[in-house]
């Protein structure tokens, strides 16, 4: 099944080649939950800060048991600071 997969800021190297605009389309198996995806792409866990599936906020703790599905998409943000 097709996944879209959006890493930004210091995550968007984790990202298969040929990605486009912090954004790539990827085959995963049936049963492919959030956190086995990221961490086929060597996505440090500490790093992923927000994570959101279709627009919804997964906390660390859920992210192991949350199955991604045909279509979704998955984005991805590391802790950020500002002034």
């Amino acid at each position: 099944m097709q996944v879209t997969l959006k890493l930004f800021a210091s995550l968007t190297p984790f990202l298969p080649a040929g990605a486009e605009r912090n954004a790539a389309q990827i085959e995963v198996a049936d049963g492919t939950t959030i956190l086995s995806l990221l961490d086929s792409y060597n996505v440090p866990r500490e790093h992923c800060h927000l994570v959101m599936l279709n627009g919804v906020y997964h906390a660390p703790e859920a992210r192991g048991s949350v199955p991604v599905s045909d279509g979704d998409h998955l984005a991805v943000w590391p802790p950020v600071a500002g002034g």
